[in-house]
C-alpha cells in the first residue's frame, strides 16, 4: 500500500498538463517531480494526489433488434383446370418454399440473439469483476484476473462468432430476397397470359398480394439484420481496444480507462521534420528514467487521455533525451538504453489503444539533463 500512496503522489506530481495549446505554456516537470532541465529551477510544489481513475461505466451493448419475421403462410387454392391454373399451383409452392425458408432464418436469428445477449452479460461480468479489484488495488499480474481477462476474451470471440454467423445469415436472406422478387414478377407476368378464366385471376390477385407482404417481410428481415451486424461489429471493435488496455492494467496491478483509440478521431498533424526546434517547444510529459521500473504508465495514460479530449486529432512526438556526459563509450551506452526506453513508452501507447501513425519516434542528446529521459511532444 505504500506504493499505492507513493505512486498516486507521483502521479499528482508529476504531471500538469499544459493549457489549451498544450505546448507553449507550462513546463512539465519530470516523473521524479525535479525540473526536466536541472540547474537551479526551484521544484515545483506537488498539487493534491489525483485520485484513481474510476472504473469504466459499462455501457450495454448495442441493443439488438427485437422483431420476429414469421410468414403469415400461403392460402390454398383450387384446381381450375386451365393452363393459367397450373401455373398459379407451380407459383403458390414456390412461395409456399420461400416462406419456409424465411421461418427457419427467423429462428435462427432469434437463436443468435439470445445466444448473444447471454455472452454479452457474461463478459459484462467479468470486465466488472476485474475492474472492481483494480480499482481497490491489487499486485501486479494477479492470476485471478489474468483467468478472468482471458474468460473476456473468449466470451467476446464468441459474440464475434455470432456476428460472422448473423453475415451467413444474411446472405441466405439476401438469396430468398431474390428468389421473391423473381416470383413477384412471375406473378405479374402470368396475369398476361391467355386462357385464364375469373378463378384464375382471383386467386392470381390473392397470390401476388401474399407475395408482397413477403417481400416486404424479407426486406425488414434483412435491414433489421444488417443493424444488428453493424452496431455489433463497432461494439466488438471498441471492446477489443478496451480489453488490451485492460490487459496493461491488469499486468500492473493498476486501473486505466478506456482506450486512447475511442479518443482519437481524424488525421494527426504530420510530424515536424526536425527536432532542432526541441528548445522551442514544451512537453507534455517527461519521464526520467532514473530508477529502475519508473512507474510511468498511469500518469502518461492520463496526460494523453487529456490531450486526445482537447484536440482528438492530435499526435505524439516521443523523443529520447541523452545526457551528454561521460566517455564516448558512455554515451553510446546511454544512447542505446534511451532509445530503449523511448521505444518501450511508445509501445505502451500502442497498447492503451493509440493508432501508431499518430506517434513518432526520435532521439537527441542535451548537456541540461543528468539521467536518461523521454519527453513526450503534442503536435
Amino acid at each position: 500500500m505504500t506504493n499505492k500512496r507513493t505512486w498516486s503522489a507521483l502521479a499528482g506530481a508529476a504531471l500538469l498538463l499544459a493549457a489549451c495549446d498544450f505546448t507553449d505554456n507550462v513546463l512539465i516537470p519530470s516523473l521524479t517531480g525535479k525540473s526536466p532541465t536541472g540547474g537551479d529551477r526551484s521544484v515545483i510544489p506537488a498539487s493534491a494526489p489525483e485520485p484513481k481513475p474510476q472504473p469504466i461505466v459499462l455501457s450495454a451493448p448495442p441493443q439488438l433488434g427485437q422483431n420476429s419475421f414469421q410468414p403469415a403462410g400461403v392460402t390454398a387454392g383450387q384446381p381450375t383446370g386451365t393452363d393459367v391454373g397450373t401455373r398459379v399451383e407451380q407459383l403458390r409452392g414456390d412461395l409456399g418454399r420461400l416462406q419456409t425458408s424465411i421461418g427457419s432464418d427467423n429462428g435462427v436469428l432469434q437463436t443468435l440473439r439470445q445466444q448473444t445477449i447471454t455472452n454479452a452479460n457474461t463478459y459484462q461480468g467479468l470486465i466488472a469483476e476485474i475492474q472492481a479489484r483494480l480499482q481497490v488495488g491489487t499486485t501486479p499480474g494477479n492470476p485471478n484476473l489474468v483467468s478472468a481477462w482471458a474468460s473476456a476474451q473468449e466470451t467476446l470471440d464468441q459474440i464475434s462468432d455470432g456476428v460472422g454467423q448473423m453475415n451467413s445469415l444474411s446472405n441466405s436472406v439476401a438469396d430468398s430476397s431474390s428468389l421473391a422478387a423473381f416470383i413477384l414478377e412471375s406473378v405479374s407476368a402470368t396475369y398476361g397470359l391467355s386462357g385464364a378464366i375469373d378463378e384464375d385471376h382471383r386467386q392470381l390477385s390473392i397470390l401476388e398480394d401474399e407475395v408482397n407482404r413477403t417481400v416486404v417481410l424479407i426486406d425488414r428481415l434483412l435491414n433489421e439484420l444488417t443493424e444488428d451486424i453493424s452496431r455489433q461489429t463497432n461494439y466488438i471493435g471498441r471492446e477489443r481496444s478496451n480489453l488490451t488496455v485492460l490487459s496493461l492494467g491488469v499486468k500492473n496491478g493498476e486501473l486505466f480507462s478506456t482506450s486512447l483509440a475511442n479518443r482519437a478521431f481524424g488525421k494527426a498533424a504530420p510530424a515536424p521534420g526536425s527536432i532542432s526546434n526541441m528548445e522551442n517547444r514544451r512537453p507534455l510529459v517527461v519521464i526520467r528514467f532514473d530508477q529502475p521500473n519508473v512507474p510511468y504508465q498511469e500518469p502518461l495514460f492520463a496526460a494523453a487521455t487529456e490531450a486526445l479530449n482537447r484536440r482528438p486529432e492530435a499526435g505524439f512526438d516521443i523523443v529520447s533525451v541523452v545526457p551528454q556526459q561521460g566517455t564516448p563509450a558512455q554515451v553510446a551506452l546511454s544512447a542505446n538504453q534511451s532509445r530503449r526506453n523511448a521505444e518501450q513508452v511508445m509501445q505502451t501507447l500502442v497498447q492503451m489503444g493509440l493508432p501508431s501513425d499518430r506517434l513518432s519516434l526520435s532521439s537527441t542528446s542535451s548537456a541540461n539533463v543528468g539521467n536518461n529521459e523521454v519527453h513526450i511532444y503534442v503536435r
